[in-house]
């Protein structure tokens, strides 16, 4: 069944696309950017995006997972995570329902500081909580955080009533858009001000920013946490993965992320540091509910036509693991007996039955991203061409991430698309929930019959049989095609002898987590 616009899904989409806007292709170092970077208490890091906004809880860069380590730097959390996705105290010490949950209370860090100097209190906690909810402000997670009201401040406590019981609030508190923002701060100076001068209480404060080159931070001295090792930390915008391997073999840059694998293995090779370990992030292929998708045989013949086991194995050169539904094998909700078969003959001969062939092609588009993640065009290249084999002839089309943002917040992105989602708390509701609820302003199949599975999930308090439900609605979502999976990633982080960084189930890069060897 073709998806039904409605008012609160267009008011969802207006909201997302607020403050939408390209990434910086190109990367741009002048000065001391160019010289080598090893110093002893700098850490210059090449990174693989560039950073859109400082706001993280508003517009397309607020749910960009790769952005979020940068985010992470500089400002706070209500809630954080450990390298195994677990939760962990930041700005909120405790946290918890009443035994009705119809109620939450949260008891909020005593002695922390805002990069002005300021303290940070129980009222910023509450005032961030409130601006999320609201849904003037832009947030695309309003809809989780809009469930609780009455958002009070009193000591160092922080109460609210539950208007809508959401299983995974807390969950969410340590994920996309659950920072801390300083409410004196943000309201004495704005939005454009907080663009041109940010202020957090992270490990890090920002002594400048050049959107497309650049971002140099200073050790905050009155940090809360554990002090970084590196007192400055220089991060280069640096989107071409050629340009990283460059960054990181000459020097120029301590430390990088998302290499090629084969580039990878030859710097290993030559004595540089490197890990490539599973993170919570999974390959996929889009569908949208428009033609030639409306045709489950055509959905399905797709899906069975690729050869997953020969992505991760020859092309990925092992950094991925195959996955048939949107559950990597680190979410609650993973389960193995639900399985894609890769049956050629099977897919063939579901093509011919929607009147396609080799000598009567079916044509549609397909987009990808190009060096965003290890791979990824090649990944497509590879499944366009073992489509062409069942009777596809597909156009490749490149486009940035951001562009893919703005296409799936309009619900127009291709018949299909590839992208890496994110999903750091391993939870089903924020990998199955958001990108299969027709609701969900970063879905792209929208039908009836998939929100009938996954809208009771939404609330339902007995933990088991959401966890059950979820499973249900893989499998059927599986059965139909209506979404591709195709595997879970390794990340690459490579950096220079005499540092090291341990790898984050997350895929998080930070500057505090590296250490020296």
């Amino acid at each position: 069944m073709p998806f039904t616009d409605t008012p609160e899904f267009t008011a969802q989409r207006r909201n997302f696309l607020r403050q939408s806007g390209a990434l910086m292709a190109a990367f741009g170092a002048a000065g001391p950017l160019q010289v080598l970077a090893q110093s002893g208490s700098t850490l210059t890091i090449a990174y693989n995006v560039d950073l859109p906004s400082w706001d993280p809880t508003v517009g397309p860069s607020a749910v960009n997972p790769t952005i979020q380590a940068l985010y992470k730097s500089v400002l706070s959390q209500f809630i954080d995570q450990n390298t195994d996705l677990s939760l962990k105290p930041d700005v909120l010490t405790q946290w918890g329902w009443n035994a009705d949950r119809s109620k939450i209370s949260m008891t909020v860090r005593k002695g922390a500081k805002w990069h002005d100097g300021s303290a940070l209190t129980a009222e910023d906690v509450a005032w961030s909580l409130r601006r999320a909810a609201d849904p003037a402000t832009g947030n695309p997670i309003q809809f989780v955080w809009g469930k609780i009201t009455n958002i009070k401040a009193e000591g160092d406590k922080v109460t609210a009533d539950v208007k809508e019981f959401e299983p995974t609030l807390f969950k969410w508190m340590a994920f996309l858009t659950g920072y801390v923002m300083p409410k004196a701060y943000y309201e004495k100076v704005g939005k454009e001000g907080f663009e041109k001068k940010p202020v957090g209480s992270g490990p890090y404060l920002v002594e400048e920013f050049v959107s497309g080159s650049h971002m140099k931070l200073k050790a905050f001295r009155d940090y809360f946490g554990p002090k970084p090792v590196f007192e400055s930390v220089i991060i280069k915008f640096v989107t071409d993965p050629s340009a990283r391997v460059a960054e990181i073999e000459s020097g120029r840059s301590d430390m990088t992320m998302e290499i090629p694998l084969e580039e990878f293995d030859r710097l290993k090779s030559k004595g540089l540091g490197g890990t490539n370990a599973p993170v919570s992030d999974i390959g996929m292929i889009f569908l949208t509910n428009v033609e030639p998708m409306l045709n489950a045989n055509v959905r399905k013949a797709l899906a069975m036509s690729i050869n997953k086991k020969a992505l991760t194995d020859k092309l990925m050169r092992g950094a991925a693991l195959p996955i048939d539904t949107l559950q990597a094998n680190t979410y609650e909700a993973f389960d193995p007996s639900t399985k894609v078969p890769y049956d050629m003959a099977k897919a063939k001969a579901l093509m011919e039955e929607a009147g396609y062939s080799k000598d009567k092609p079916l044509k549609f588009k397909v987009q990808t991203t190009r060096g965003f993640k290890p791979k990824d065009f090649e990944v497509m290249q590879a499944v366009v061409g073992m489509w062409k084999t069942i009777g596809v002839e597909a156009e490749l089309e490149v486009y940035e991430v951001a562009k893919h943002y703005e296409l799936r917040s309009q619900h127009k992105l291709a018949p299909a698309a590839f992208y890496n989602w994110g999903n750091a708390i391993g939870d089903p509701s924020t990998s199955t929930g958001f990108a299969m609820f027709s609701m969900s302003p970063h879905s792209a199949w929208k039908t009836k019959d998939v929100d009938d599975l996954i809208g009771p999930l939404w609330g339902e308090k007995d933990e088991a049989k959401r966890i059950a439900g979820y499973k249900k609605a893989d499998k059927y979502i599986a059965d139909n095609a209506y979404v591709i999976p195709l595997f879970q990633y390794k990340q690459t982080v490579m950096f220079r002898k005499g540092i090291k960084a341990a790898p984050h189930g997350a895929g998080f890069v930070q500057p505090q987590s590296v250490t020296r060897a």
